[in-house]
């Protein structure tokens, strides 16, 4: 197993990833192009180039795809209404062909279709701000998975200060991300290193271990894309089980032989995003014995009925789960969760149900992250 300092993966990594995906330079005569343009007051303005398009669209996240307006120098252009201070992932959708913008080299990471980042600043106090705090290292870790038969990674970010010799050991939380995403995701786009920096500095969240793994027990799961994850049941069951034996027999052995972590299952957590909320719940529910902490956002790829999902629901009958389970009310996903919510009720499982603003997107993950971390490992006497 090896390791390299994440920012050094990112520079490298970056400009292979916008020559592959960026659409032809303009010819040098050519004005350049500003985009994009964050003013003061929170609006957005997107430029592209593009004079032998015939329409091109502006896909931004949290927001419906939206045509741009061509002028006599085929520059499209777009400006938002005011927005919230976040970080928001868009491309261009030029005759159909979707690309990114030639004027950001910032980029959001994603294996079915990378698009562009815009960061409109905000206080310091937002937690996932980079702000003047101590701050955590993120570590990449390779591996050679028995289980799922490939070479994969999973990253782990050690707080401000990390002691391996400290006489209590770390908490940890196993922090998953969604379909399409690989296991930078809530590095690379979710802001967790910087979150968990602030959160920690304002004494808001425990000094913690958390580990990205890789979340896919079957890969080829993404040979469909998003409309074949959504249609074969039994390669999702596939994917989820054998993610499940990857983290418990590989992932989790090489995290408490590596680092300082705790192994009791009151120190441990599981959360995620979509997919990856829900292989939290179908690990965190099936293995209670082992975590006590479970946490799901937007929870993507379970079906009625539920019961097939958690066999083993009680496994760690007696003993106290904290789980915290989220959702936004303008997500597709809303009915699903709304129905997950009330078969947990019936099934007797202790729960904190939550419905925030908000669609699938990033913004609603990043607030949920919070919201989870703050409540991590508060209850020491719990059995």
């Amino acid at each position: 197993m090896s390791c390299v300092s994440y920012a050094s993966f990112v520079l490298c990594a970056l400009p292979l990833a916008m020559a592959a995906c960026a659409p032809p330079r303009p010819s040098e005569n050519a004005e350049r192009v500003t985009s994009p343009e964050v003013s003061a007051d929170g609006r957005i303005t997107f430029r592209l180039r593009a004079p032998s398009a015939e329409q091109v669209v502006l896909h931004l996240e949290g927001a419906t795809p939206t045509p741009m307006v061509r002028d006599s120098q085929g520059v499209w252009s777009l400006t938002t209404p005011p927005l919230g201070p976040d970080y928001y992932g868009y491309s261009f959708v030029a005759n159909e062909v979707s690309v990114l913008d030639p004027g950001n080299g910032a980029l959001k990471p994603n294996l079915l279709g990378t698009q562009n980042i815009v960061h409109i600043p905000g206080p310091g106090t937002l937690p996932w701000e980079t702000a003047d705090v101590p701050h955590g290292t993120v570590h990449r870790h390779f591996y050679r998975s028995a289980v799922v038969g490939d070479d994969r990674d999973f990253y782990v970010y050690t707080p401000p200060g990390y002691d391996p010799a400290r006489p209590a050991p770390y908490p940890v939380v196993y922090l998953l991300h969604g379909f399409s995403d690989d296991a930078s995701g809530w590095v690379a786009v979710g802001r967790a290193n910087f979150i968990l920096d602030n959160l920690i500095a304002r004494g808001e969240a425990l000094p913690m271990l958390v580990v990205m793994p890789l979340g896919y027990g079957a890969p080829e799961i993404l040979a469909g894309g998003f409309a074949g994850f959504g249609k074969d049941h039994a390669l999702r069951m596939r994917n989820f089980e054998r993610f499940r034996a990857a983290l418990l027999d590989e992932v989790i052995p090489a995290v408490e032989s590596t680092y300082h972590a705790a192994t009791d299952r009151r120190s441990r957590a599981i959360a995620g995003l979509s997919m990856g909320g829900a292989e939290a719940l179908y690990v965190g529910l099936n293995d209670s014995d082992r975590f006590a902490w479970v946490g799901s956002f937007s929870a993507g790829g379970l079906t009625e009925p539920f019961d097939p999902y958690f066999l083993r629901l009680h496994g760690g009958k007696g003993k106290r789960l904290e789980l915290f389970v989220s959702c936004g009310q303008d997500d597709h996903l809303i009915e699903i969760h709304r129905k997950l919510i009330a078969w947990l009720a019936a099934k007797g499982v202790p729960h904190v149900p939550q419905e925030t603003s908000g669609a699938h997107t990033w913004m609603v993950w990043r607030r949920n992250l919070v919201t989870f971390t703050r409540s991590l490992f508060r209850t020491p006497d719990a059995p």
